[in-house]
């Protein structure tokens, strides 16, 4: 062997073992003394007492926004894509979609932002909204959403969040139970207010985002309803004739009631403190480097969501740039934008954004898919690349380093980073663990890593996250500075804190990012909530983790998911839906589990171009996609793709469904089915599909 590459070998390969070993040897969180009900708790290495400001003088949500405005005056905050057009395509079968086709982003600096805030801010009291009265947001997520959200602080109202998506009895159990008195919504959002009109106890005024064709809408709530109804532009005018003195909260003043998506009956309503939500930026601030003005930021996912509310309120801190764009204009293949129009992430060429698991998924989907239709040699280079970067980033100094790295970034992966815009550096997961197969996937395709955390609505999405050179998958972190996460043991489902080799048990986060309860809801407060002699106040997840020996956690399963089968053996459904989703033919699934029964059942989403493409090379004849989901041979080619997927993740053979029906629909938010961040609503899809589960039990 050539001595020079010997020479320039050996201390490469020196570099990656130490690196290897100092990773392992690293304590990234660490056991710490605390008080409440004994468990193995840990916390963030690097600081001993959990954070609560990041930002010095600084101990509200509305102190910390008009700092930023201040510092950084003339930079973009605020940006929006100008509608072009609006048009109807027919499709095949005798189907319409409306396109859009959309222009460059239109921007608002900081100073204007803020202007607008203070401004909508003195227009809400001008129009009557009272001192102790609470205002709710209902839109999708927009520029107008934050300007609302904002300047509601500055009057230290509370914001009642309500997801765009929720149904008509959980949107009027929303707006009662939070005694709502101001609601801002858009086009939308305003149809679905006037429909369930006369069943809002306390609603009076209604704020609408200004977009075209909404006065048919207005002039339908003017005489129908007894509603005080005026347009977004026309509060921020009043406000500029008549401004209104500041009226500003303190730390302990509730920010947001924010009423979750309701996976299990009606939502419920978390009281977050400006103090609780400030509490996890200032944690966050210390895991992702060099966040400031040079990063923009994407934001689709739904305000109404605490990781999203808590990441645009951060990007404002920081001086950064946040366009708005949604889920359907997302690419310039999303289903929503016209053909030949940028797509909202090649619009704006983000650095940072937050995704959900199921969005992950459905990117690394598409990707593969559209490698996999291309075939050929642009197929064998994707893979090889694909495997030299895999075997990299699992640690062997025989994967793609160096020039080899820069040469596939080049030659493959940069045309899947140009579907984001070419310029992500961070990806922030959140809502879900994610699985080891997309973390890798995006990693290496997008050349960016990402950033797992763990965290609740009731924890203000505060609890682990990974750290910026964690390239482990299947794990979520460490805590993060504002919290302390503690194990306690579940004998029941035989999880335990002694138990060999890591520490299980039910998750319990603790510090001042936990949120004062439910609203209106003690018992259920008393339930979760719990507080320890030190005044640490605790939230009981109902999750089950695990620590790893360095300090980062990890989900392995959840109280409410577990099944015991007829012959005593417990079935996970999360953890076989989280193994049985990567087959091809899968859109989504849910496993059913009956106590009386010794096997499980599972209701599966096909997807359509896999299984129509399978009944093609079949020949197989059909009418419709339903009738093709009914075709014998259909459920049992997809039945098989579920045991091979199931013995691939070592299921036990009674954990693998034994019968399954395709459902030919998708579920959605807006079907009720899901919530908006995609996530099974149990209860709901078992009564919708309650005889179709009995006949699979038959």
């Amino acid at each position: 062997m050539n001595p020079y590459f010997v020479g320039f070998l050996f201390p490469v390969a020196v570099s990656l073992l130490l690196r290897k070993r100092r990773k392992a040897e690293m304590k990234r969180g660490v056991q710490v003394e605390v008080g409440g009900e004994p468990g193995y708790a840990v916390r963030n290495y690097r600081f001993e007492q959990p954070v609560e400001t990041h930002w010095e003088g600084v101990s509200t949500l509305a102190e910390l926004f008009e700092q930023s405005c201040k510092e950084y005056v003339y930079m973009p905050l605020l940006g929006t894509r100008k509608l072009i057009s609006r048009e109807i395509e027919s499709a095949p079968g005798g189907r319409s979609f409306e396109k859009l086709h959309l222009g460059e982003y239109e921007w608002k600096c900081y100073a204007e932002a803020f202007k607008s805030v203070c401004n909508f801010s003195s227009g809400l009291i001008r129009l009557g909204h009272q001192k102790n009265e609470r205002a709710a947001i209902f839109a999708e997520t927009k520029a107008e959403w934050q300007v609302a959200l904002q300047a509601c602080f500055r009057q230290n109202i509370t914001v009642v969040t309500i997801y765009a998506s929720l149904g008509a009895e959980a949107l009027c159990h929303s707006l009662n139970e939070a005694e709502v008195t101001t609601v801002i919504c858009d086009q939308r959002e305003l149809k679905k207010l006037i429909d369930i009109s006369g069943q809002l106890d306390t609603v009076t005024r209604i704020v609408y985002i200004n977009e075209k064709g909404i006065p048919d809408e207005v002039s339908l709530a003017r005489n129908s309803t007894s509603w005080i109804i005026e347009s977004f532009d026309e509060v921020v005018r009043l406000g500029t004739e008549a401004p209104v003195e500041a009226n500003m909260p303190l730390p302990s003043d509730v920010a947001v009631i924010m009423y979750t998506s309701g996976s299990t009956g009606l939502p419920k309503g978390v009281m977050m403190t400006h103090r609780n939500v400030l509490a996890t930026l200032s944690a966050v601030m210390t895991i992702v480097p060099a966040l400031g003005s040079k990063d923009i930021y994407l934001a689709y996912l739904p305000l109404a969501h605490i990781l999203e509310l808590a990441a645009e309120t951060l990007m404002a801190a920081v001086g950064a740039s946040i366009g708005y764009g949604s889920p359907l204009t997302l690419t310039d293949t999303s289903n929503k934008i016209k053909k030949g129009t940028l797509g909202d992430a090649s619009a704006l060429k983000p650095t940072l954004m937050t995704a959900v698991p199921a969005i992950l998924d459905r990117v690394r989907d598409g990707v593969r898919k559209k490698v996999d239709a291309t075939g050929g040699v642009a197929k064998k280079l994707f893979d090889i690349g694909y495997n030299r970067r895999l075997a990299a980033i699992n640690g062997s100094w025989l994967g793609a380093w160096g020039l080899e790295k820069l040469l596939w970034d080049t030659l493959v992966f940069g045309k899947v980073r140009a579907i984001l815009g070419g310029k992500i550096r961070f990806v922030l997961s959140g809502g879900a663990p994610l699985s080891g197969d997309t973390q890798r996937f995006i990693n290496i395709c997008l050349g960016a890593p990402i950033g797992q955390g763990y965290g609740l609505t009731e924890t203000c999405a505060g609890g682990t996250f990974s750290e910026y050179d964690d390239t482990s998958v299947g794990r979520v972190g460490a805590p993060l500075p504002c919290s302390y996460v503690k194990l306690i043991d579940w004998p029941e489902g035989g999880y335990l804190t002694t138990d060999s080799p890591m520490p299980r048990g039910e998750i319990v986060i603790g510090g001042p990012n936990v949120t004062k309860g439910y609203f209106k809801n003690e018992a259920k407060t008393n339930e979760v909530y719990k507080d320890d002699e030190k005044g640490m106040r605790w939230f009981y997840s109902g999750d089950i983790g695990r620590f790893h020996p360095d300090g980062c956690l990890e989900i392995i399963d959840r109280k409410k998911d577990i099944v015991k089968l007829q012959h005593g053996e417990y079935v996970s459904l999360g953890k076989v839906e989280a193994a049985l989703i990567v087959s091809p033919y899968v859109e989504n699934i849910m496993v059913h589990a009956d106590p009386f029964h010794n096997f499980c059942v599972a209701l599966v989403v096909a997807a359509h171009n896999e299984l129509e493409s399978w009944a093609s090379q079949q020949g197989i004849k059909y009418s419709d996609f339903s009738d093709l989901c009914q075709k014998e041979e259909a459920v049992k080619e997809v039945l098989g793709s579920l045991a091979k997927a199931g013995k691939q993740a070592r299921l036990e053979k009674f954990e693998i469904p034994a019968k399954i029906k395709l459902i030919p629909e998708p579920w959605t938010p807006e079907s009720g089915l899901v919530t908006a961040a995609l996530k099974l609503k149990r209860e709901v899809i078992r009564k919708m599909y309650d005889n179709d589960l009995a006949q699979l039990y038959a």
